[in-house]
């Protein structure tokens, strides 16, 4: 049978990994997306040497965080964006984190379907992924696979969330800018998660702003423009601001981008914020990565395995309190680490 290619033997060195990579080979770019988000052993230790040997290439890039709602045309936006950036010669890499069954961990990969022009740009690199057990929807490895695009010589990176209102503070702690698209008349159903959101957010766009909804869309940008003098000041002594526009028609695309966009790189380069946002990043990360090797390094032990169920029943009849069923399994754990 032949191997597939995730079988070890069938992978590539890690130097022709990285100097592919290096070179802006797309395949071994998507090989090396596929090792980080495995989670297989090997796989995770071949794909972090490959990230390590990747991180000095990297950093280079302007990475725009892009959430909304289904259905508010996040693909959309998108493609008119890409195509507008790469008519200015960029290269453009979009990390599109899909929906994922919570039953099945099955996916809608179709980003590449909805994005059909610009997935066939030589300069445009279009990545789904599921999202899977992540919290809110953003894949695991979301971070390390920026690292990776940024060596590859990409300038500009999308990362399009799935918009569901929980992925949104883990994105925006790894972008430099904050996108929130939103849709005139949309109902209250949005008001639970849109504060937050737009308290994050450092640009916002009214989407589909053509044909009969014009006028509303219109009246939406003015009153998010003033909701946004409520909300608490931006660390960047930046001022949020809101357009409108329809990506179905190109229309108010590019001069968000120049007005919008380049402003706030402009303003926050000069400030120093940018830098700032950067170090508190990296910072943030290597925290959650620490985390996340804790919670996995003790509900993986064998011990603690061993022990969990019989405590929790322990716990459930009252013979034991959950602080100390907790405090004998962490003593278990460390005892034998």
């Amino acid at each position: 049978m032949e191997p597939t290619p995730l079988q070890p033997r069938s992978l590539p060195s890690n130097e022709t990994f990285v100097k592919g990579i290096l070179d802006g080979n797309r395949t071994l770019l998507s090989r090396a997306i596929t090792l980080i988000e495995s989670t297989r052993v090997d796989h995770t230790e071949k794909a972090q040497a490959i990230v390590e040997a990747c991180l000095p290439h990297s950093g280079n890039s302007f990475r725009v965080g892009i959430t909304g709602v289904p259905g508010v045309g996040k693909s959309t936006f998108i493609e008119a964006l890409g195509m507008e950036l790469i008519g200015r010669g960029k290269k453009l890499a979009v990390l599109a984190v899909d929906p994922s069954s919570s039953r099945s961990g099955g996916a809608i990969l179709g980003d590449k379907t909805r994005m059909d022009r610009l997935s066939r740009e030589e300069n445009a690199f279009i990545r789904p992924s599921a999202a899977g057990a992540s919290l809110g929807g953003v894949a695991r490895k979301t971070r390390e696979s920026i690292v990776l695009c940024e060596a590859a010589g990409f300038d500009t990176l999308f990362i399009e969330t799935v918009g569901v209102g929980q992925s949104e503070t883990a994105v925006h702690s790894m972008v430099d800018f904050f996108l929130l698209l939103m849709l005139a008349g949309a109902g209250d159903e949005l008001q639970g998660i849109k504060r937050g959101i737009m308290e994050m957010a450092e640009g916002m766009v009214i989407n589909k702003a053509d044909g009969d909804n014009l006028s509303a869309a219109r009246r939406a940008r003015s009153d998010y423009q003033r909701a946004l003098h409520l909300f608490p000041a931006h660390p960047g002594n930046w001022t949020p601001q809101v357009r409108h526009c329809s990506a179905l028609n190109n229309d108010g695309i590019a001069e968000f981008w120049d007005s919008v966009i380049l402003d706030y790189l402009k303003s926050t380069q000069s400030n120093g914020y940018f830098n700032q946002r950067r170090e508190e990043q990296a910072k943030y990360w290597f925290r959650e990565h620490l985390e996340e090797r804790l919670y996995r390094s003790f509900y993986s032990h064998r011990a603690v395995r061993a022990q969990m169920n019989e405590l929790e029943e322990r716990v459930l009849k009252q013979e034991m309190t959950p602080f100390k069923a907790a405090e004998y399994l962490f003593a278990l754990w460390k005892k034998q680490v």
